[in-house]
Formats: C-alpha cells, sequence, structure tokens
C-alpha cells in the first residue's frame, strides 16, 4: 500500500487543495494531509485548521488529515509514506518545490516528491489571496468550503 504526504500549511485550505486530494484519492492507497505548524500562529489555530480540512476532505474515505511540527521529510518517515505530492500553479512554484526536492532528497533519499498541477478552474487559487479577499470583506465561497469561508469571517484563522 501507498501512502503519500501532501504537506502545507493550508491557511486556509482552499478548493484547489481539495482538488489535488480528490485526484491523489485515486492514484494513491492512502493520503495524509499534513498539516504544518505556522511559527508566526498559535497552536490552537493548527487544531482549527485541522478541523477545517477534516470537515472539507470528510467525503474521502482514504483521506487523513494531521497536524505536525518537524520537518516533511521526517513526518512523511513517521507515518511511512513514500512520496510527498506538491501542487504547482505557477514557474515560481515549480522554482521553489524543485529546489525543496533536492533538499528533502538529500535527507530521506527514499521519499519522491511528484508534482500535480491543478484544474484549470483552481490555478489562480491561493490562501494568501483568499485571506487576503476575506479580510478586506471580500465574497470567498466561490474559492473555499462554507465552514471556511465561516472561520475566515469570525476571525478563527488567518
Amino acid at each position: 500500500m501507498t501512502t503519500v504526504l501532501y504537506p502545507g500549511t493550508f491557511n486556509p485550505i482552499h478548493n484547489g487543495h481539495a482538488d489535488l486530494v480528490e485526484r491523489a484519492a485515486n492514484l494513491f492507497d492512502n493520503v495524509v494531509l499534513g498539516i504544518a505548524t505556522s511559527p508566526h500562529k498559535s497552536p490552537s489555530e493548527l487544531i482549527v485548521r485541522v478541523k477545517l480540512a477534516q470537515e472539507v476532505l470528510s467525503h474521502i474515505n482514504n483521506v487523513e488529515v494531521v497536524g505536525f511540527n518537524s520537518l516533511t521529510v521526517d513526518f512523511a518517515n513517521e507515518i511511512g509514506a513514500s512520496v510527498i505530492l506538491k501542487g504547482i500553479r505557477t514557474v515560481t512554484d515549480f522554482d521553489y518545490e524543485f529546489q525543496m526536492l533536492n533538499m528533502n532528497r538529500a535527507l530521506q533519499p527514499r521519499i519522491e516528491t511528484i508534482f500535480l498541477a491543478p484544474s484549470e478552474e483552481n490555478s489562480y487559487i491561493s490562501s494568501s489571496l483568499v485571506r487576503q479577499i476575506a479580510g478586506y470583506g471580500g465574497d470567498i465561497t466561490q474559492f473555499v468550503h462554507p465552514s471556511v469561508a465561516t472561520a475566515l469571517k469570525n476571525n478563527e484563522i488567518g
């Protein structure tokens, strides 16, 4: 059984993330959405981000959502993942993620990294843009699950 780790801060999880998880769930036996701690955020916010992701992804049977506070490759090793999944929207994303791929490979050679491009309708969505729009009171409902929109509106995350 192959386990893939899809790591990130997911602050917040949006439709592009959910789309990649759904597609990964069709490719791998187990998908772990690993939500990393954020150095500038409180531990309670990690709990909220984990709960929101669990709600957004609850319809997918082979997905588990877990918070973590370690190097991504160490966490992948800990959960038995042989693959790390990264979403790539732009050339800038690729440049950064390719550098991370090589660093992770140096640290844990047995763990592979694969890239998935988002579907066209999600190719422009980013967590930072969603937070920015929400911060100005804009309508983010087309980009995120309703529970995420509510959490942002109530300043539970962000």
